[in-house]
């Protein structure tokens, strides 16, 4: 990966401690789960949860990765299972009387909840609420929800483009019902600023009403990798209450081209150098020709799994399965990726913080960073 070889997550470098909980909220598919990053209290003797909630979620990733799962899914185990996320779990919530801004996370093909732990807890410790989905358009490599019979739990695994059917129509179908969740998650947080009482089905030992007067409905923004950046970009489209996106390595191929005009908001795009086509780039120069506040930067040295937690803790041979070593540090992706999304969330966020000191990420000026998009070879 180039630099420090590590196989645990970065602690935020922001000034606040960081503490997290798993939500669900209904008892259907058509329910929310998500797990919520937060500003906390410092708490001593804090537990720090399991980066993989659950085993079944190491046979999922082996199913998306469509490797003989009987030795892989006990080397993911044996790698993944004691990692731990550098955070407070159900730690108590640090209230804000101004309210902190607001990030619904989308998450990639293939991907979890937890797979973006870095970058959300990062944010989290600059002073936003994070709410990192898990979507159940059987896009993740499992999921589940806990039916109104006690105890038990319906799971939803992932699913391939089933024979014979065209992969654009079968990923638009699942980017709607996406960005649709995505939505759902911002109302839900409307519906707790309002007062409203918003029942965990998942009985965490940490309250809800907590946030209540402690977050900025009015300045939220949607962020999201790969096909989680481009579904970020349709809930801009789909929910007006979203002021802009972050995509991050964003897979434009299932966004249909009448949309494209339909796109309110601004969105910064951060790219990785191995990934993006020049269909997908310039799709987002559609975006950016129509709004100048649309932003195309690339990390150099990345791969697309270069955003996701598996730099930090994969080694050797399982990063090689995964795609995931680039030759940039992994710490200094982080660093860059976060204080860009910063800058802009500030930005367009309207947010009083100094983040603007790294306004010029936006240009992409930086080490190990240039403007727009050198096109590379995608591996989807």
């Amino acid at each position: 990966m180039g630099g420090t070889q590590s196989l645990a997550l970065p602690p935020g470098k922001g000034p606040h401690h960081v503490g997290c909980t798993d939500v669900m909220v209904g008892h259907t598919q058509q329910g929310l789960f998500f797990r919520l990053f937060y500003p906390c209290l410092p708490r001593a003797g804090a537990q720090q949860p399991l980066w993989l909630p659950r085993r079944e979620y190491c046979s999922g990733l082996g199913s998306v990765a469509q490797r003989a799962q009987r030795w892989l899914l006990p080397l993911l185990s044996l790698t993944l299972g004691s990692c731990r996320v550098p955070v407070s779990w159900n730690g108590p919530f640090k209230p804000c009387s101004r309210g902190y801004p607001l990030i619904i996370f989308s998450h990639g093909l293939g991907a979890f909840r937890t797979l973006y732990s870095s970058v959300c807890l990062e944010l989290a410790s600059w002073g936003f609420v994070v709410a990192s989905l898990e979507h159940r358009d059987h896009s993740a490599c499992a999921t589940y929800f806990c039916t109104a019979e006690a105890g038990r739990e319906e799971w939803i695994p992932y699913q391939q483009v089933p024979r014979g059917q065209k992969e654009f129509y079968f990923r638009k179908q699942q980017i709607h019902q996406r960005a649709e969740e995505c939505v759902r998650a911002l109302r839900l947080f409307q519906d707790l600023s309002s007062g409203r009482s918003v029942p965990n089905a998942l009985q965490q030992d940490f309250d809800l009403s907590a946030l209540q007067g402690s977050i900025d409905v009015s300045k939220a923004a949607a962020v999201g990798h790969s096909f989680g950046g481009v579904t970020a970009v349709l809930a801009l489209v789909k929910e007006p209450s979203f002021r802009c996106a972050v995509a991050l390595d964003a897979w434009m191929f299932p966004l249909e081209n009448s949309l494209y005009p339909e796109v309110p908001r601004p969105v910064l795009f951060i790219n990785t150098e191995q990934f993006q086509t020049p269909e997908s780039v310039a799709k987002m120069k559609r975006l950016s020709c129509r709004n100048s506040q649309t932003k195309i930067i690339t990390i150099l040295g990345s791969v697309h799994q270069s955003h996701t937690d598996l730099i930090f803790l994969t080694g050797r041979l399982i990063g090689r399965i995964f795609s995931a070593r680039g030759t940039l540090d992994p710490y200094k992706c982080l660093d860059i990726t976060s204080r860009a999304a910063l800058a802009f969330l500030q930005r367009h966020l309207n947010l009083e913080e100094d983040f603007s000191q790294w306004d010029q990420l936006l240009e992409g000026i930086g080490d190990s960073l240039v403007p727009g998009a050198p096109f590379g070879r995608s591996h989807l």
